[in-house]
């Protein structure tokens, strides 16, 4: 009888856990009585006859005795095919054709001909190891770029079963792959350029406050003003990600598998823009069998662009509100509860009204008022309450369509943004996220700001949470323009952003 053990990990959630994986070969029996325990799925058991083919084909052979695998512990689901290399290297060791590998963690699935194919949550399952003082680990060569950067972990990209057993073997004879580990690009954004825009001068300055803020923001106004035009290049005007940031942003994409094999980190900001036909575990996460990050974590650090908002199911937008107040998404089922981040800026553009002319000059608007009623309520109060700007986007007249103005670039807006996140990171938050008890604190207001906002609060029948949207987007109007305090001019361009509360919603 012989016993060996490897070690692998698996991802739940975004965190990655250890996994014992335990090969014992008896000497009596034979393959056929071979069994695999420790709650795998579906894809795990049927790596047995995987694994066979890849020690036959990069020669090593396979023992025709009986063998029990354990994944370790016992009482949590096992799912993927990131298991195939440590149970190889475990045969492999009952063969006695590897030595101990007590510091290694390994993943990776196998082809037939012994070649190893990328797996998801690389990066998770490196900051596992380098948590839990691993040194090494042995990942597909297509996931060695995220992995590597993590400090404190060996990270060997390997390509081919026989190169595994090398690395173990002769292990002097490897180098560990290194990363560079520069969390900020150099590089300008992707996004299309706001210098492309005419008009919307005052739809420009609000998404501009949005995106210095972090906070969410409503556009309305009738097809064709250039809702989903402006929001396409809000995401040119967001700082790149911080170091910390990437890594999140990162581990989120990697364990959903829309990370491009061999990529490293990411440095642009997500922009995700579902359609309104998803489902609540499309936007929000879930599934059947092990529940997987949805669009709203995706979006995690990003934008998520909801187009013709309305038209979402009602039952998914409420879904927002959880992630929209904490930051985070908690998914619950019968075998384990696992948390998302998702911490997103939302924007989302609608029409007024469902032919979308409803307070046009041009153009007249056929529905009746309780059709517009209709429409404008499938928007639910604690959801508005949640979006701190809400700005129309009027028709461009013609004379600015045609006009020779030059706007501004992006780059333009982007720096003032930057400086403006600058002052915010050293107050430890974004302004949008900034905790209850720091307001007073970080908004004070003078006299004059004090009679802007009482006034604002009383005509318009604002909500507790509405007012303090208010001073928090005031707090960047005047990070924006450089200054220290917060006074009647900012409260009163704050407010501004609320008065589609009044003009629809009442």
């Amino acid at each position: 009888m012989a016993l060996f053990k490897t070690r692998s990990a698996a991802v739940y959630g975004i965190d990655a856990h250890l996994i014992d994986v335990e090969v014992d070969m008896f000497s009596s029996g034979n393959a056929r009585d071979s069994v695999m325990v420790g709650m795998p799925d579906v894809a795990v058991r049927e790596s047995r006859e995987r694994i066979k083919s890849a020690l036959i084909n990069s020669g090593f052979g396979y023992p025709n005795k009986r063998i029990t695998i354990n994944l370790a512990p016992a009482n949590v689901r096992k799912e993927g095919a990131g298991f195939d290399l440590p149970v190889a290297l475990g045969i492999l060791g009952a063969m006695g054709a590897v030595t101990a590998l007590d510091h290694h963690i390994l993943i990776g699935e196998l082809s037939l001909d012994g070649a190893i194919r990328p797996v998801r949550g690389a990066l998770s399952i490196a900051v596992c190891a380098r948590e839990k003082g691993i040194l090494n680990l042995i990942v597909p060569a297509e996931n060695a770029a995220e992995a590597a950067v993590v400090e404190g972990v060996n990270v060997y990209g390997v390509r081919y079963l026989a190169e595994v057993v090398a690395l173990i073997n002769r292990p002097q004879e490897f180098a560990p792959l290194t990363a560079a580990r520069n969390g900020h690009s150099t590089a300008e954004s992707s996004a299309p350029d706001f210098r492309d825009v005419r008009g919307q001068t005052m739809a420009k300055r609000a998404l501009e406050v949005a995106a210095a803020g972090a906070h969410n923001v409503l556009m309305i106004g009738p097809p064709g003003s250039g809702k989903t035009m402006l929001a396409k290049r809000l995401a040119g005007i967001l700082p790149p990600l911080t170091f910390e940031e990437a890594i999140e942003t990162t581990r989120v994409h990697s364990i959903a598998g829309h990370l491009p094999n061999g990529a490293g980190l990411l440095h642009d900001r997500p922009f995700r823009a579902p359609h309104h036909t998803i489902s609540d575990a499309g936007l929000i996460g879930g599934g059947a069998g092990m529940p997987r990050p949805g669009e709203a974590s995706l979006a995690h650090n990003g934008m998520l662009f909801l187009d013709e908002f309305p038209e979402f199911p009602r039952d998914v937008l409420e879904m927002l509100r959880q992630p929209l107040e904490d930051g985070s998404l908690t998914i619950a089922r019968s075998q384990m509860t696992l948390h998302f981040p998702s911490n997103f800026m939302l924007v989302a553009a609608m029409n007024p009204c469902k032919c979308g002319f409803y307070g046009d000059t041009t153009r007249e608007c056929r529905c009746t008022p309780g059709q517009i009623q209709q429409y404008l309520g499938k928007i639910s109060g604690p959801l508005l309450d949640r979006i701190d700007i809400h700005v129309e986007v009027p028709a461009v007249p013609f004379k600015e369509l045609r006009g020779e103005t030059v706007a501004e670039s992006s780059a333009e807006i982007r720096a003032r943004v930057q400086n403006a996140r600058a002052v915010q990171q050293e107050r430890g938050f974004y302004n949008s996220r900034m905790p209850s008890r720091a307001i007073r604190k970080v908004c004070a207001l003078d006299d004059a700001g004090e009679r802007t906002l009482e006034m604002a609060v009383r005509r318009m029948g604002l909500s507790a949470r509405a007012h303090d949207r208010i001073l928090k987007v005031a707090r960047t109007i005047a990070d924006i323009g450089g200054s220290p305090t917060v006074s009647s001019k900012h409260v009163a361009e704050a407010v501004q952003y609320r008065s589609l509360d009044r003009n629809y919603w009442t």
